[in-house]
């Protein structure tokens, strides 16, 4: 790519339209020969370029399906901003579907939509400062996007949503704010009880699966990020029902920096290191389950639930439900976690 028209790319997550391209001197015999079969571009959308090993480089999860999104975004031209799973994937909010099949959009008018072309054009009110701009691109606030995302997708990809905006820095306030201008809007009811059970210590999707499943046993209150001091360390635990604790294991912990994962070290060492901290939590007199991504989904659910269960009886057995004499949590503001 010609360095005049790299600026562009580097500029647009490495999209260039085609009158960009032709400002930079490409003709359109070379436009032909660059996009056909075998050639160095893809046709991200019509009159939207990126280069092939670029493209090839890129997950199908969620960084395909965000340069699809800045590519509509650089060939509209009426007023818009990027909304719903593409303004998610633009701020980086945990999604259970981020590479949603359609770009979203949405346009100042009456309440309503259409889709062309891949792109589905919400016609709805929005308030200038729920506009935020990310990058150059137009985008529905956190808040704002969130709570589309429940109405769009419903109750539980609208919880994860909530969920991480909080954890991103928006308020409860601001997303109460957007959903009750939304009165009387289609499919408003399981994005407003979204926003109502959101908890902004779920730190991953799956952290917020795993307290929707624990919800659902009926043992009482679950709380976040719980605070346990043993051996002269803070440790915070994902989830705490009783004298229960539950953590939810992702593989990112397990792999390497260079791997996509965020392990500094040995994945053995981590495991060991994880057994270490459990050790040490479960001697100030708690159980403990540990819940992986498969355990949450299809069939599993249901063995996962009955087995929480039995755990559960087990600490609530040994221990009681009531938690031990003298505890004092610690402020996750005053001390960061240990690993």
């Amino acid at each position: 790519m010609r360095p005049s028209l790299a600026v562009h790319a580097n500029l647009q997550h490495g999209l260039v339209t085609r009158s960009q391209a032709l400002a930079a001197g490409y003709t359109e015999r070379e436009l032909r020969t660059l996009t056909g079969h075998g050639g160095g571009w893809v046709t991200v959308r019509r009159g939207i370029y990126i280069r092939s090993d670029e493209w090839e480089s890129l997950d199908a999860r969620e960084a395909q399906p965000l340069r699809r999104a800045l590519a509509a975004h650089l060939a509209m031209t009426r007023p818009h901003a990027l909304s719903h799973t593409s303004a998610g994937l633009v701020h980086g909010i945990d999604m259970l579907r981020p590479g949603d099949d359609l770009v979203h959009i949405t346009r100042p008018g009456v309440t309503g939509s259409r889709t062309e072309h891949g792109v589905k054009h919400h016609l709805a009110h929005f308030t200038q400062d729920q506009v935020v701009d990310v990058g150059g691109v137009p985008t529905l606030d956190l808040a704002r996007t969130a709570v589309d995302i429940g109405r769009e997708h419903g109750y539980l990809q609208g919880l994860v949503a909530c969920d991480s905006v909080l954890q991103k820095g928006a308020t409860r306030a601001q997303l109460l704010e957007a959903v009750e201008m939304m009165d009387h809007w289609p499919y408003v009811t399981g994005a407003r009880a979204a926003v109502l059970d959101s908890d902004a210590g779920a730190e991953s999707v799956g952290e917020t699966l795993t307290r929707v499943l624990v919800q659902s046993l009926g043992l009482g209150a679950v709380q976040t990020q719980f605070s346990v001091t043993a051996r002269g360390q803070t440790f915070w635990v994902d989830l705490r029902v009783g004298r229960h604790l539950i953590e939810f294991d992702g593989r990112m912990k397990y792999r390497r920096s260079e791997e996509g994962g965020i392990a500094n070290r040995d994945p053995g060492d981590v495991v060991w290191s994880e057994k270490m901290r459990q050790d040490a939590i479960c001697a100030e007199g708690y159980g403990m389950s540990r819940v992986v991504w498969n355990d949450v989904w299809g069939a599993a659910r249901e063995e996962t639930a009955a087995r929480l269960l039995r755990e559960y009886a087990e600490t609530t057995r040994r221990f009681g439900t009531q938690l031990p004499p003298g505890y004092v949590p610690v402020s996750r503001h005053r001390l960061r976690p240990t690993a």
